[in-house]
């Protein structure tokens, strides 16, 4: 992120916000905020032994700064040099929101030193989605309840409110600007229940809320055609079979009031 800052003469905060306990290890460059007051521990009895933040706590914090965009990206996501200018020319167009798609790279890589050839290794595309560029206007209607960090179904409440708030969203699959150190694209997590209370309140709480913005226009391949189009919805893990047929649903009786509007008004002409 500080070569990546450091590449761009765009005015870039790089900022953190963190328990009490972890101040001490925050890096030079980065400008603290206020402190967490409470973890996914605080909301769900159930759970033990991990701290992990919640989603709708650390973004709040951004309100802090006084930036135009917002940029959340995993822990684990490296950024390309050219990553802040790329993004600031991305936004320049108009985008009020940008879901970004890591490359992938072998596991050989260990030392910061490497990071030259990290840098030029193209690696392979990933379906995931972990990089989440808004404007500062949407922060405050995306509905993330209990989410908490680090666990399945952070990424998948982050796109849909992205997508069902956002004017003109922007999906970039396969661009060389963020990347990861490992090939694998799913993990296990079934057994795991920090994965279960995000599902939980995914789908509880938090879809019920958004299900009524879901527009198929904003969605990733809404450009392919409409059988690859549903496959890659059903096979991305991210994304669900029956918010597409939903989706299709309202898009095709769309298209079929335009077509019959349009053949009243040229009968009314004649």
């Amino acid at each position: 992120m500080l070569t990546a800052k450091r590449f761009t003469e765009t005015n870039v905060q790089i900022v953190t916000t963190q328990f009490e306990e972890d101040k001490t290890i925050i890096p030079e460059g980065f400008r603290q905020l206020s402190n967490l007051t409470r973890s996914v521990l605080d909301v769900n009895a159930k759970l033990s032994q991990r701290k992990l933040p919640l989603i709708h706590d650390i973004l709040q914090k951004l309100k802090e700064t006084d930036g135009d965009y917002y940029i959340f990206t995993n822990v684990d996501i490296a950024l390309m040099p050219f990553f802040y200018e790329s993004v600031r020319q991305i936004t320049g167009l108009g985008h009020d929101a940008v879901i970004i798609n890591r490359r992938r790279l072998k596991n050989t890589y260990s030392k910061i030193e490497e990071l030259p050839l990290m840098y030029a290794d193209p690696g392979k595309s990933h379906p995931g989605f972990d990089c989440f560029i808004f404007h500062k206007s949407l922060l405050d209607k995306l509905i993330l309840d209990n989410i908490c960090v680090g666990i399945s179904f952070l990424e998948v409440s982050l796109i849909h409110n992205l997508l069902a708030f956002a004017e003109k969203p922007l999906y970039v699959p396969d661009a060389h600007l963020t990347f990861h150190i490992g090939m694998e694209v799913l993990v296990p997590r079934k057994q795991n229940p920090f994965y279960w209370h995000n599902r939980t309140v995914y789908f509880e709480k938090i879809e019920p809320r958004l299900k009524s913005h879901f527009d198929i226009r904003k969605f990733p391949y809404s450009n392919e055609s409409s059988v690859k189009r549903a496959l890659k919805h059903t096979l991305n893990p991210a994304l669900f079979t029956k918010n597409y047929f939903r989706m299709e649903g309202r898009n095709l009786k769309r298209s079929l009031k335009e077509k019959l509007d349009e053949l009243r008004w040229n009968f009314l002409q004649r």
